[in-house]
C-alpha cells in the first residue's frame, strides 16, 4: 500500500524540516510548501490524505485556507499555530479544521495526531462508503449528499466524520465523552462548540427544522440520538 501522503504549509524553513523528517521518519510521505499560492497549485494534481497548515501566511489569509480546503477537499486538516487562544482554536476547528495544535510543539505529538485522524475507527460491520437514509445518500468517497429530489450538497471531511458516526450507530444515544474519544483531537473547551457547529451545518444540509429537528437529535446533557433507518452499500 502507498504510504499516506500530508502536505506541509509553513513559512518557516526550520518548522517544515522538521516536521518532514519526523514524518519520514514515522512512515508517511510528504510534500512542503512556503506560500499558500504553491500549496494550492500542487492541489490540482496531488490529492493528500493530510494538511498541515500554519494560520501565519506571507501571501493569503490561513483561516480563509483552511475553510476552502474543507469543504473542497477530502482531506484531514490540522492547523498548526501560534495562536494559542481559545477563540483562535475555536475558530479554526468551527471552518473546518480536525485538530489544532499550538506551536511549539513536539513532531511526535504532530505524528500521533496525524495517525489518530488517519485511523478514526469504523464500525467493524461498515466498511462502505455509501449510506441511504429517510431520503439521502451520503457519498463519504466523494464527500456528497444528495436528496431524494437529486439535489447535491457538499460536505467537508470534519462534518463527514460526524456524520459517519451518526449513520453507523442509528436510534442509540451518543454521548459528548464518546463523540470526543471517537473523533477527538481538539482540546475539551474548543470540541464541544466545534461539535455543535458540526452538526448544526449538518443539519442545514438535511434541511431539518433547527427548532425541532427529526433527525438527529439533542438529548441536554446526554449527547445526540440518528433517528433515521439506515442502510449501507
Amino acid at each position: 500500500m502507498t504510504a499516506p501522503l500530508v502536505t506541509i504549509l509553513d513559512d518557516e524553513p526550520q518548522i517544515r524540516a522538521m516536521l518532514a523528517d519526523a514524518l519520514t521518519d514515522a512512515g508517511f510521505r510528504t510534500a512542503s510548501f512556503a506560500r499558500a499560492t504553491e500549496f494550492e497549485a500542487a492541489l490540482r494534481h496531488t490529492t493528500p490524505d493530510v494538511c498541515l497548515v500554519d494560520l501565519g501566511l506571507p501571501d493569503k489569509d490561513g483561516l480563509a485556507l483552511v475553510h476552502r480546503l474543507a469543504l473542497e477537499s477530502g482531506a484531514a486538516i490540522i492547523i498548526i499555530s501560534g495562536r494559542a487562544q481559545v477563540q483562535d482554536r475555536v475558530t479554526g476547528l468551527e471552518l473546518g479544521a480536525d485538530d489544532y495544535i499550538i506551536k511549539p510543539f513536539d513532531p511526535a505529538e504532530v505524528v500521533a495526531r496525524i495517525r489518530a485522524r488517519l485511523r478514526t475507527p469504523k464500525s467493524p460491520e461498515i466498511d462502505s462508503a455509501t449510506a441511504h437514509f429517510n431520503g439521502w445518500t451520503a457519498f463519504f468517497d466523494r464527500y456528497i449528499l444528495v436528496s431524494d429530489q437529486g439535489e447535491e450538497s457538499t460536505f467537508s471531511h470534519a462534518e463527514g466524520e460526524v456524520l459517519r458516526l451518526f449513520l453507523e450507530a442509528p436510534k442509540r444515544l451518543i454521548s459528548r465523552q464518546q463523540m470526543q474519544e471517537r473523533l477527538g483531537g481538539a482540546a475539551a473547551e474548543s470540541f464541544d462548540r466545534a461539535m455543535d457547529v458540526r452538526i448544526s451545518r449538518l443539519r442545514t444540509k438535511l434541511g431539518e427544522d433547527p427548532k425541532n429537528p427529526r433527525l438527529i437529535k439533542t438529548i441536554y446533557g446526554a449527547g445526540y440520538i440518528f433517528l433515521g433507518d439506515v442502510t449501507w452499500e
